[in-house]
């Protein structure tokens, strides 16, 4: 397929769901269904996200330095670190674990 289609579909796919989003009734929007699943939809795909790159490779799951550095994270996170520190206990274990393997 040329490249310059795919762009030209995704183009044409993106605006289609913008319009179809701005097309949608005020009065379904504001259903308390909607606006739950509207706030927790970003939350669980950034986590299915976050495990896919952290635990998959290809067709494999993998247990790696980057698996040490989230658990960190999840450490600092659990002790109410804040942002920053949270981020640098997770860059620091997992290049301790990548130097020590």
């Amino acid at each position: 397929m040329n490249v310059w289609l795919a762009i030209a579909l995704t183009a044409v796919g993106c605006y289609a769901v913008k319009l179809l989003g701005l097309l949608v009734p005020a009065g379904v929007l504001e259903r308390p269904l909607v606006q739950r699943l509207a706030a927790l939809l970003p939350v669980a795909l950034l986590a299915a996200l976050t495990a896919q790159q952290t635990f998959g490779e290809g067709q494999h799951l993998i247990l790696d330095a980057k698996a040490a550095g989230l658990a960190a994270a999840g450490v600092a996170f659990l002790l109410r670190a804040p942002f920053l520190v949270i981020i640098a206990a997770a860059v620091i274990v997992t290049a301790g674990v990548r130097a020590l393997g």
